[in-house]
């Protein structure tokens, strides 16, 4: 049997990594003790909301070992998908067109990540297999497990985690998804880890437009926009509907003011490319969408984790944000009857229209 270096293989698997189109790779040990500490005391806040599967598994999210038995190492690697047009800023400012948060615009990223890090895996194998190492294993992941990605990829070397709790690398911004392998090889951890960069910086607090980052490094997911779009199956609170604007799926305000992001890498994947139109769609021509044409053009998408209905509520919150007119009335109107829940929300998107028609 020949003997492995284990340094050398760490330096393929940053090349390697780079050639599947990642952006970045780093690796890392398992102990993430320190990590499990601050996701107890966020979840003892209640900060979680109805994501009960954050509770459910918290344990298993800072003992990585427990996800794939026998696993010593964690490949953490980064791809960015931005796409520099249209700018985000623009779109927000104008209360027609829907703002769908720019990670969600292309084909899903977990299926496009896992293939490449299937990928990666094959070739570790390969140089396994060439060097007579026997029982190699190793198991992907990409926000598909009760995982600290976000932490791991600290260790890793990847950035820093910053006051808005998304990761930021002072080369690349924070416009990047994340995945991981973790494997039994004994790979050497990054030796370096980023410095936390945010300094007196308080532009995505003072940014977010429910207050949802209630402290430094600390967010309250039930104020989050992205959180009420998403993960919220039920009435959106009435609190936070005005602030929504024309998010219909998610929110980019912390990253856009993150100062970091003047550094952000543009998107390199034709899958991440944005498709039918969504990067810049009307409000009511997505209001129109039957469910079969909202299936058909979210296939592939992680829009479909917020279902039609849904997709209809927020619709129907932005639409009761957009300027007054009278085809925005009987555009809403069209839609009564689908649901108790789009219902309510088209109830208050009237009034809303309403109120300002009065005021003007």
């Amino acid at each position: 049997m020949q003997q492995i270096d284990w340094n050398e293989l760490a330096g393929h698997i940053q090349t390697w990594s780079v050639d599947l189109g990642f952006s970045a790779a780093g690796i890392t040990d398992l102990d993430l003790a320190s990590h499990g500490e601050h996701l107890k005391k966020w979840l003892e806040s209640g900060f979680h909301g109805d994501m009960d599967y954050m509770q459910k598994h918290d344990s298993l999210r800072w003992h990585p070992e427990h996800l794939h038995s026998g696993s010593v190492s964690i490949i953490s690697v980064r791809i960015d998908y931005l796409e520099p047009d249209p700018q985000p800023e623009g779109l927000l400012a104008d209360r027609t067109t829907a703002y769908v948060s720019r990670y969600a615009l292309g084909r899903d990223y977990h299926k496009v990540i896992r293939g490449k890090l299937k990928k990666l895996v094959s070739q570790i194998r390969d140089y396994c297999e060439q060097h007579e190492f026997e029982g190699f294993h190793a198991r992907v992941f990409t926000d598909s497990a009760p995982l600290l990605e976000k932490a791991i990829a600290e260790k890793a070397g990847l950035g820093w985690i910053g006051k808005n709790t998304l990761l930021i690398n002072e080369r690349a911004g924070s416009w990047f998804f994340l995945g991981e392998v973790l494997t039994n090889l004994p790979l050497p951890s990054a030796t370096e880890q980023a410095i936390n960069r945010c300094g007196s910086c308080s532009a995505c607090i003072d940014i977010c437009p429910t207050d949802a980052i209630v402290a430094p490094y600390q967010l309250d997911a039930r104020k989050c926009i992205s959180y009420l779009t998403i993960e919220q199956k039920g009435s959106i609170p009435e609190v936070f509907r005005s602030a929504m604007g024309n998010r219909v799926f998610g929110c980019d305000d912390c990253q856009v003011v993150c100062p970091w992001n003047r550094y952000a890498g543009a998107n390199q994947e034709d899958d991440f490319k944005p498709r039918h139109g969504l990067d810049n769609a009307q409000l009511l021509e997505l209001f129109s969408w039957s469910e079969e044409i909202f299936l058909e053009r979210t296939e592939g998408s992680a829009i479909r984790r917020t279902g039609y209905e849904g997709w209809l509520r927020n619709l129907a919150v932005a639409l009761g944000n957009m300027p007054v007119s009278t085809r925005v009335k009987t555009t809403l109107e069209s839609r009564l009857g689908y649901s108790k829940l789009v219902d309510e929300h088209i109830h208050w998107a009237l009034r809303e229209q309403a109120a300002r028609a009065n005021e003007g």
